[in-house]
């Protein structure tokens, strides 16, 4: 590739970043079935007709946000991991580190969720959609590991079965409970608890259930 090219290159990757970034404040600031593409333009200072070079439609720009934050969930989810003892110990982590992950970030735990209740339908190689979708699957695959070394290391009964399955069932779990404790945090208080005895609970649940496999 010659010095000319390479540099068009870095400049279109630089400014598809820059955009992303623009997308990404307007989300974190506000709904994002209230974000328009115009908005976004405008944060990019850049012309809309030139944002559409890049996405076709906010769908697809969503896409991108959603995969930065499977970036990010894998990367806390990896130093959750890291200094666990044991298989069930690094999902019990991964659990929690989940659930500060909604509370930091909660833009991209909405990205996540909109990203996940959607049907997939773009499936090329190169799109935005295909990117997002490995960006989960890596996900997964983490927890997928970390049950895989606790069904190696006895801290997780085999008898839970496949653990790409058990991982997928997981996280509907702790990302229901998630979205649980955001929506009904009245309803707990008025029964005498909060969303940290929720959470609490269903960890506890989840990692009792992965020790002792089903009945």
């Amino acid at each position: 590739m010659s010095y000319v090219a390479e540099r068009r290159l870095e400049e279109k990757e630089q400014r598809r970043t820059d955009i992303v970034d623009a997308a990404e404040a307007c989300y974190r600031e506000g709904d994002w079935e209230r974000v328009t593409m115009d908005q976004v333009a405008r944060r990019a200072r850049i012309s809309r007709a030139l944002l559409y070079v890049y996405f076709k439609d906010k769908v697809d720009l969503h896409f991108a946000i959603a995969e930065r934050a499977l970036q990010e969930l894998r990367r806390r989810f990896m130093a959750a991991m890291s200094d666990q003892d044991n298989g069930l110990e690094q999902v019990q982590a991964i659990g929690r580190a989940y659930v500060q992950y909604a509370t930091d970030l909660p833009h991209y735990f909405n990205a996540c969720s909109r990203f996940e209740a959607h049907q997939p339908e773009d499936l090329c190689g190169h799109s935005n959609e295909s990117a997002c979708l490995s960006a989960g699957d890596a996900v997964h695959s983490l927890v997928a590991k970390a049950i895989h070394r606790g069904m190696d290391d006895g801290s997780i009964s085999p008898s839970v079965g496949d653990p790409m399955l058990t991982a997928v069932v997981l996280w509907g779990f702790i990302h229901g409970i998630i979205q649980l404790g955001k929506t009904k945090a009245h309803v707990m208080s008025r029964d005498g608890f909060n969303i940290d005895n929720l959470i609490d609970q269903a960890l506890r649940l989840a990692g009792r259930a992965l020790a002792l496999g089903p009945a």
